[in-house]
């Protein structure tokens, strides 16, 4: 199996990313090739970037910043559930992002972005394109959730349809093959 890191990227109050989160992780349990854990950037509540060394040194000071390294390096592969403000993926998501960079390198990531019109869309390529600086493959499968609030029934629950699961599904396979492959580039240290 191998360990999935699901990133919840919104911290603001009244937020919906953790139910669309959620959603994601109950899939990817169901899918078995992933040992999922959810990081919620509000619970882990990194402060912005305060390491006085570069990050591609991993010469870190900070406890926060120790514990953020485990997680990441330890993963396998990446989900990123991410919101749309301002045309771009939420700023807590960028830092959490900047304050790494050895972590990051060599694993996949699938993207699920929910807003209005654009389903996130444009928040999910600006994060692609940066995540390419990362070394992070992002993938191609993604789910993309427009209006996203009629998802939300009157008890909180998210619900979607049989296009988004087959999306998620997609999504997860493609994930489990470059984990795969990219387990071994990583093992491969030349």
């Amino acid at each position: 199996m191998y360990k999935l890191k699901i990133i919840n990227s919104t911290v603001r109050p009244g937020r919906k990313g953790p139910l669309v989160t959620d959603w994601i992780a109950g899939i990817a349990k169901q899918q078995g090739s992933f040992d999922v854990e959810v990081l919620d950037l509000a619970t882990i509540n990194l402060p912005f970037m305060d390491e006085p060394n570069h990050p591609v040194l991993k010469k870190y000071e900070h406890e926060h910043t120790k514990r953020w390294s485990a997680k990441i390096d330890e993963a396998d592969a990446f989900i990123f559930v991410t919101a749309e403000y301002d045309f771009n993926y939420p700023a807590p998501l960028r830092n959490a992002l900047e304050f790494l960079y050895q972590e990051w390198s060599y694993k996949p990531a699938g993207i699920v972005s929910y807003g209005g019109v654009s389903a996130g869309t444009r928040a999910a390529n600006s994060l692609k394109a940066d995540l390419s600086t990362f070394k992070v493959v992002p993938l191609y499968e993604a789910v993309n959730f427009p209006f996203f609030t009629k998802n939300i029934n009157d008890q909180d629950e998210f619900i979607v349809n049989e296009i988004s699961e087959k999306a998620a599904a997609a999504m997860l396979k493609e994930l489990a093959r470059w984990a795969k492959a990219l387990k071994a580039m990583r093992e491969d240290k030349a």
